[in-house]
């Protein structure tokens, strides 16, 4: 609500919505406005229509009677004028039946705390009208899956996830489009918006594989746990998606002598300065988001090498990325500082016909 910069006109009602649930009474309370006393219920507030439009963001007190008429036209709220048309209470309709009320009375508002928004509600308001930024932004809020073994990605962090039946949280622009009301171009030009500003994390994959959202201080806001970093290549490893290694980097007659010198590609059991520099270079980038100080620390010494042929095994790989068997390969990573080695990790390397990406 205090960021400006998000805009809420020409929205579906989800922004208006939410904004009075987050103001309704869990428990009986009492209230005085220009002298008067009066009884908040729960599910209810009352407040002056002034305040009710700078909540909305509207300039003038019959746009925010407007928008409440709208939204108990949808049966979502009922609200009736006080204090000679100054004064608004409203009731959310339902909010026993997704809401715990508490049964004692306090003289005291409600300041902070949660409440549940029903998400058939929020598909209902989203599907009405073209949405507005901050309908979008709600939206995505919404969604957000952490930690649940049914859906791919969400052990790394918050991820967005339309709960399709699927478990995978990959969106296209086209899908997100169409359920807001708006154009592929907006969505993109939105979501690039909301990144830079902070609010989210976005990674796009190439082709039709589309992209993943990931919400910034989520867990903070929900669970006042620290926040994590997102690293594209571990969810794409995740999903399955393929990470591209180059095949060769040039021909061996380019070559000059000393980088001749440092390949090893020629010796049967051995990695190319090439490969190895690519796999330690990703490998690296994802322990270190995960906590794995050492691979900072510039006293760290790698040793890759190939595991034996008896390692390897045969896949299938099925379309559309390729058909056929294809051997895969597994190297052994050893993590070094002086002479004591600290990790030993093993990757696997699975090539197809396209591209190479590492399990």
């Amino acid at each position: 609500m205090e960021d400006r910069s998000i805009r809420v006109s020409g929205g579906s009602g989800l922004f208006y919505f939410t904004v009075l649930c987050s103001y309704a009474n869990f428990r009986t309370s009492y209230r005085r406005i220009d002298g008067i006393g009066y009884t908040v219920y729960p599910g209810e507030w009352i407040c002056r229509i002034s305040e009710l439009a700078e909540w909305f963001r509207v300039r003038f007190h019959h746009q925010a009677i407007s928008i409440l008429d709208r939204l108990q036209k949808q049966q979502l709220i009922n609200y009736t004028s006080l204090g000679r048309g100054k004064v608004v209470k409203f009731k959310v309709q339902g909010w026993r039946h997704h809401n715990t009320v508490l049964d004692y009375n306090a003289p005291c508002q409600k300041d902070r705390g949660f409440f549940f928004m029903p998400l058939s509600i929020a598909a209902d308001l989203i599907s009405t009208e073209k949405c507005s930024d901050m309908d979008c932004v709600l939206d995505l809020w919404l969604n957000t899956i952490y930690n649940d073994e049914q859906v791919k990605g969400s052990d790394i962090g918050p991820v967005v996830y339309l709960r399709n039946g699927t478990g995978n949280p990959l969106l296209g622009y086209s899908e997100l489009a169409e359920r807001w009301g708006i154009s592929k171009t907006t969505v993109g030009r939105f979501l690039k918006r909301m990144e830079t500003a902070g609010y989210l994390s976005l990674m796009s994959f190439p082709g039709t594989h589309g992209s993943v959202i990931y919400l910034q201080n989520y867990l903070s806001t929900m669970f006042q746990i620290s926040d994590v970093m997102i690293d594209k290549d571990e969810v794409a490893m995740m999903l399955n998606i393929k990470v591209v290694l180059p095949e060769k980097a040039c021909d061996e007659a380019e070559l000059t002598e000393n980088e001749k010198a440092d390949s090893v590609s020629k010796i049967s059991l051995s990695v190319s300065k090439t490969v190895m520099e690519t796999l330690i270079k990703k490998v690296t980038k994802i322990l270190t988001t995960q906590g794995f100080s050492c691979f900072g620390c510039p006293k760290s010494i790698y040793k890759l090498y190939p595991l034996s042929n008896d390692c390897k095994e045969s896949i299938w790989e099925s379309p559309p990325f390729g058909e056929g068997y294809f051997q895969e390969e597994r190297f052994g990573l050893t993590v070094s500082c002086g002479t004591k080695d600290i990790f030993h990790f093993q990757l696997t390397l699975i090539p197809t016909r396209r591209s190479e990406r590492m399990v």
